[in-house]
Order: structure tokens, then C-alpha cells, then sequence
């Protein structure tokens, strides 16, 4: 496993796995703000899904919890299932960035996401997921097979969405957006580049969506007042980086 070291600047406290490469951060004197715009935009099931009491999320790596802290203050009604294999990541994730430990609403896994998602029991059983799996080397994530992908299609209900975090300037950008492409039969959206190359794509199992981007907007802004998420540009981004979207949303 990865050995796990921080760092602090100008209040803001940054995870690695033993270089100087940044695996997640958090404004110390606001720990459940998401503070990275990719991590942000992982959180871009809302914009499709409603939450109600009975839903059920997993996230595929834990990092310094940012998605498992906004969930579980803003979305009380959802249960969240969170797999991370390496140990040091859920202690500094407790113990360093205020990550709330296991309760009803929050379960933590130590396994491997490639053999979670080929998991029976959890066949049919999310109704969103976020993929954010990176090692040390940060060359592309961790998981990038057609079977992890068909996997994570097989947890998703229906209708279900997933959220994957991909580096845009990397040979494994590619070879992601093609697996989930062929996973999710094409039904997947860009967000325009954000940071150091991340790039956040989303894929849909279930029901064809046919809605007005306006719609899209008002569910954008409607999430920004419940929750503070900046989300007033989620829209106009997807309907701009997306071919064949530019009327409506149709996929």
C-alpha cells in the first residue's frame, strides 16, 4: 500500500500517497465543502436523481472523504457505501479530514472496487456511484477495465448514474472513455477540463432522458441553494462540451 502524508497551505490541508502529487484536499476551517471543482462535479448525480429516503450511493475511493462528508450532511436521506482498499486511507480520512465513522447512514468497506462491483449482492442496488480511484503515480485511474465498468452498470439501478473522475491528458483518458462508452452504450456526458487535467464523466442506466436544458438549470440552481455546491455553470459546460446536445438534453 501507498504510504500516506499531508501537507497544509494557506488553510487548506492536502492528501498524498508519498509525493508531492495532491489526492484530495479540504479547507480546514470548512471541512464539508467540497473544495476541488472535479470533486464537485462528482457530485453531479443530484442534477438527475432525486433524494429520498431508501437511496442508496457507493463511492469507489475514499481520499480525504469530501463526496462522503457532503453526502452525509446535505443528502440525510441517503445511505452511502464507501470502498477504499488501502487501511492509512480511512484512518487519515477519519482522523485528518473529518470524515464522519460508520453509522447508519454511512458503511465503509476495506476491498478492492474491481471485486466489488462483480459482487452478486449488490446487483441492481445504487442508485448512483462516483469513481474516483488513483494510486501514487496518478498515471490514470487504478480500475480502467470493460469489466469494472460493466460492473459498476451492474450495481447501478435503473435508472442509475455514474460519475467517473479521468485525467484528459493521458493516454488513459482514452481507453476509460472508450470502456465506458461500450459499458454504458454511449450514454455518457463530458464536463469541460477542470483542474490538472481532470475531466469528469457521467453515464446513465435506465429510461432515455429527454429534458430542456432550462430544466437542467433550474435543477442546477435549485441544488445550489440547498446545498452551496457552485453548480450554476453544470449546465451551460455539459450542453457546450457535448456533441449532439446543443437543443435539449437527449441521451
Amino acid at each position: 500500500m501507498e504510504p500516506v502524508t499531508f501537507s497544509e497551505s494557506g488553510g487548506i490541508r492536502y492528501l498524498h500517497f508519498g509525493s508531492e502529487l495532491i489526492q484530495g484536499a479540504m479547507r480546514i476551517r470548512d471541512p464539508d465543502e467540497i473544495y476541488l471543482e472535479y470533486n464537485q462535479q462528482m457530485m453531479a448525480w443530484l442534477l438527475f436523481l432525486e433524494t429520498k429516503p431508501g437511496m442508496c450511493i457507493a463511492q469507489l475511493g475514499l481520499g480525504t472523504g469530501a463526496l462522503t462528508k457532503f453526502t452525509h450532511r446535505y443528502c440525510p436521506a441517503v445511505k452511502t457505501t464507501v470502498v477504499e482498499l488501502n487501511p492509512a486511507v480511512i484512518v487519515s480520512a477519519r482522523s485528518m479530514f473529518s470524515t464522519p465513522n460508520d453509522d447508519r447512514r454511512l458503511k465503509t468497506l476495506q476491498i478492492d472496487a474491481k471485486t466489488f462491483v462483480q459482487n452478486a449482492q449488490y446487483q441492481n442496488h445504487f442508485d448512483a456511484i462516483q469513481v474516483d480511484l488513483y494510486d501514487a503515480i496518478c498515471d490514470g485511474p487504478a480500475a480502467s477495465s470493460l469489466d469494472f465498468y460493466k460492473g459498476c452498470r451492474d450495481v447501478l439501478k435503473s435508472p442509475g448514474v455514474l460519475t467517473v473522475n479521468l485525467f484528459s491528458r493521458h493516454k488513459s483518458f482514452d481507453l476509460n472513455l472508450n470502456n465506458i462508452c461500450e459499458a454504458f452504450d454511449n450514454r455518457v456526458l463530458l464536463f469541460p477540463e477542470s483542474h490538472d487535467c481532470n475531466v469528469v464523466a457521467m453515464a446513465f442506466k435506465g429510461p432515455q432522458l429527454d429534458v430542456e436544458w432550462k430544466e437542467v438549470s433550474k435543477r442546477a440552481k435549485l441544488i445550489q441553494e440547498k446545498t452551496g455546491l457552485p453548480t450554476n455553470s453544470w449546465a451551460s459546460g455539459l450542453n457546450r462540451e457535448n456533441a449532439n446536445q446543443e437543443n435539449k438534453l437527449f441521451i
